[in-house]
């Protein structure tokens, strides 16, 4: 059975490339907050009450909030045709639109950002038939150390390369992280155009799997 591309290595790889730079970027120059690493922020959130910091509950509630709209449109939209290509595509202008938002409304830029990367993560959601993530690492790392236990006890090859595969997802992650962090301190706010190609390049190619 043919899978669809969506679900393709190249493709996760990719949107995880993009997860990792977009964490980066909203740390590093859009006050410290997470595009998709919502525990962080719901950690950071709970250290915020507990010192009656209210500004700070706000910093991190809005890319909270923001990311469960996200994937409350994501699942309604789901069925509708096209909808990876329209998702990707929205993604794109939404972040074009990021890189001009000034760092005055960084609480916006967040909210803007956490919505589309929970747009993607929920929109992409599977590579060769098993559950990733591609904005997060947690559940990637659960999955590829228990592959590899599973590996070792069934002397079996198949759960190791599925292990491989995470662990390169979450070496990919790691990458864009890297990258965000050194676009962001060079170039600032703007860097966020740079982390749009691999989500460009994942929609080039779901456009063209289609034809």
């Amino acid at each position: 059975m043919k899978r669809d591309v969506s679900e393709s290595i190249p493709v996760a790889l990719l949107l995880a490339l993009s997860g990792g730079f977009f964490d980066a970027y909203t740390f590093t120059c859009r006050d410290g907050v997470f595009a998709n690493a919502q525990t962080g922020n719901i950690v950071m959130l709970g250290i915020s009450l507990a010192k009656l910091n209210f500004h700070a509950v706000a910093l991190y509630a809005v890319p909270i909030f923001a990311f469960v709209f996200g994937v409350l449109l994501t699942e309604r939209l789901k069925r509708a045709k096209n909808f990876q290509r329209n998702a990707l595509f929205l993604e794109i202008v939404v972040l074009i639109f990021v890189s001009i938002i000034p760092i005055q409304f960084n609480q916006a830029a967040n909210a803007l950002i956490s919505f589309v990367c929970a747009i993607q993560v929920d929109a992409f959601r599977t590579w060769h038939g098993h559950n990733f993530a591609t904005t997060m690492c947690t559940g990637n790392l659960r999955s590829a150390t228990a592959l590899l236990e599973e590996a070792a006890e069934k002397r079996a090859l198949a759960p190791l390369f599925r292990s491989f595969g995470y662990f390169l997802v979450i070496a990919v992650f790691i990458a864009g992280a890297a990258t965000g962090f050194l676009f962001t301190t060079h170039f600032g706010i703007k860097s966020i155009l740079a982390g749009i190609f691999p989500v460009l390049a994942v929609l080039i190619i779901v456009i063209l799997a289609k034809k």
